[in-house]
């Protein structure tokens, strides 16, 4: 691998990780944003997990668009349409659209 992974989830502050509810059996692999449902614990879970993982070679940013949507979101979404949460692996769009751990590290091991 040269580099580091830069995982980039877009979303709202207030947005759900997911368009499935948050239950108890974790099928996102996530435990530390339980119960909440709600996509900034997730992306923090998210992070601690593929850190445990990969240690600092994977970078997890959250690209908030409630203010301000980037220049580089905005041609996404114009062209794309996907469904919020976005997930981008190394500026690549993927159609996972929600905070999934495996469904993730498959995307990352793509690119190692």
């Amino acid at each position: 691998m040269t580099g580091t992974i830069v995982i980039e989830i877009v979303g709202l502050k207030d947005l759900d990780c997911s368009p499935f509810p948050c239950d108890a059996n974790r099928t996102c692999g996530l435990f530390a944003c339980y119960p909440s449902g709600k996509l900034i614990p997730a992306v923090g879970a998210l992070k601690d997990a593929l850190e445990a993982v990969y240690g600092n070679r994977v970078q997890v940013l959250l690209t908030l668009i409630d203010d301000i949507v980037p220049a580089h979101v905005r041609t996404i979404l114009e062209t794309e349409y996907p469904s919020l949460p976005i997930v981008r692996v190394n500026g690549r769009l993927t159609r996972i659209g929600r905070i999934a751990l495996d469904r993730i590290i498959t995307e990352i091991e793509k690119e190692l």
